[in-house]
């Protein structure tokens, strides 16, 4: 049944898109308007990840717009980690210990494509680009835009806005103008950037590494990660510090430095890149940040939504599922309170913003871990251990990363906090040899978890309450 309300979305990105098409399902009236050009028509990339790691929170919103065959069609499944060392050996650190479990290489172009598709063929959806959107009045509801192409300047009135914008989001701006102190916002940059780079297919076609893992070059300070395309190619993204250490981004001036440094740490990498100089001075450099802010809401009548509410470093793979998973929520409080939005908003940010604090946090901690910890041989004793037990124990025992990637029915912050739980419980059992090689996995099951259990009971009680 159509719904009375009209509804403007300020970005078309993939939030904006799932977004639109999961309100034009429900009936509404959307209008979105997106600064950049249509991806479908002119290749927008520029330098940012083409592919991204689509997981069960992402495909929990793909079922419930259903499009679950069509995006499937677009996935390649990553089972594990292939760890790369510096003498180009590997080996396939699993995700997780239970079967069919994996995260998927996704195409972002694509998947955006595809739900810009679906949401443009509802009667009730119009989507139109090359728009910035310049301010927004949320009590009067009103969006002020500027053509990009033409210098038009003009306003779009709605019901309900939301800014799914971005990390630069007008909508949150906008909020921090009129609200000054009202508005809690911050802004924190990792001192290392990154670069895109590319593993071309062979002539015929074919992947040049491992295709069903995510590659990674763990180096200390610094890392190479792979993902693979549809097309045979690998996405290869360098995260490396700004200014310090001996090979930085301020220091990588010529292409002899930078084969050098490929030579030095990625031997068996640079010898699938051989355009790796060129495309290294041609690709931009681009910052690495967390964006954290609240409320997301004002009177009612406006919401932020995706990185326009929480932009999260990459290094977890979920960008993207935290804001699919934001739809999701959304789409359920609208459920609990139809037709009141000011609660339907309150309710929805206070739930949300607790989750989405801990996957920002735990992003940072999986930086370190993937760029240092995946090398130590006690976190790889730790994995093993993981693996097993969830191998033996498919119900009964979930890695923190299995928490937070594939246990979807559980919040980012209930994940977290068993996880970080189960970690120091493993370690500080590897470390007193409480537990050891070969021990029979059900007293090992039996130690992990009296160990996480009064170290969740320590954590309880040191609260100040």
């Amino acid at each position: 049944m159509p719904k009375q309300e009209s509804i403007l979305i300020i970005g078309a990105g993939l939030c904006g898109s799932l977004l639109a098409l999961r309100l034009g399902q429900r009936g509404f009236n959307v209008r979105v308007i997106e600064m950049r050009p249509d991806l479908r028509k002119v290749d927008i990339s520029a330098g940012r990840s083409i592919n991204l790691a689509f997981s069960n929170r992402g495909l929990k919103a793909i079922k419930m717009v259903g499009l679950e065959s069509k995006v499937d069609s677009l996935c390649i499944p990553m089972h594990g980690r292939m760890i790369h060392d510096k003498e180009g050996n590997t080996f396939l650190s699993n995700y997780s210990g239970r079967e069919n479990e994996s995260i998927n290489s996704i195409s972002r172009e694509l998947l955006t494509a595809l739900l810009l598709d679906e949401a443009e063929a509802l009667d009730n959806v119009t989507i139109e680009f090359n728009k910035r959107s310049t301010k927004v009045n949320f009590e009067a509801k009103i969006g002020c835009f500027e053509d990009t192409i033409t210098g038009e300047v003009f306003e779009v009135s709605a019901d309900l806005i939301f800014g799914t914008d971005g990390a630069g989001s007008s909508l949150r701006k906008s909020y921090f103008e009129k609200r000054k102190f009202l508005f809690s916002f911050s802004q924190n940059y990792l001192t290392h950037g990154y670069k895109e780079l590319t593993i071309q297919p062979t002539k015929s076609g074919e992947f040049k590494a491992f295709k069903n893992a995510l590659h990674i070059w763990p180096r200390g300070d610094f890392m190479i990660i792979a993902l693979p395309n549809l097309d045979g190619s690998f996405t290869v993204t360098l995260f490396l510090s700004y200014e310090t250490g001996e090979y930085n981004f301020d220091n990588l001036t010529t292409p002899e430095i930078v084969i050098e440094f490929f030579r030095k740490e990625f031997p068996d990498a640079l010898d699938l890149m051989p355009n790796l100089a060129q495309e290294f001075f041609k690709n931009p450099t681009a910052p690495l940040g967390t964006v954290k802010c609240f409320p997301w809401h004002y009177k009612g009548n406006s919401l932020l939504l995706g990185d326009a509410a929480h932009a999260i470093v990459p290094f977890y793979g979920q960008g993207m599922n935290a804001s699919f998973e934001d739809v999701v929520e959304f789409d359920r409080f609208l459920d609990l309170h139809d037709g009141n939005w000011e609660a339907t908003f309150k309710a929805f940010e206070s739930h949300r913003k607790i989750d989405t604090d801990a996957i920002a946090d735990l992003a940072i901690d999986n930086f370190h871990e993937m760029k240092n910890h995946v090398a130590n041989p006690l976190f790889q004793e730790k994995r093993k251990i993981e693996m097993a037990l969830e191998a033996q124990f498919p119900e009964l025992y979930f890695s923190k990363y299995s928490l937070v990637t594939f246990k979807e029915t559980i919040g980012y912050n209930e994940a977290m906090t068993r996880g970080r739980a189960q970690d120091t419980a493993i370690l500080k059992l590897l470390s007193a040899q409480k537990i050891v090689p070969n021990e029979d996995l059900n007293t090992v099951l039996k130690k992990v978890q009296e160990e996480t259990g009064a170290i969740l009971k320590e954590n309880v009680g040191s609260k100040i309450v």
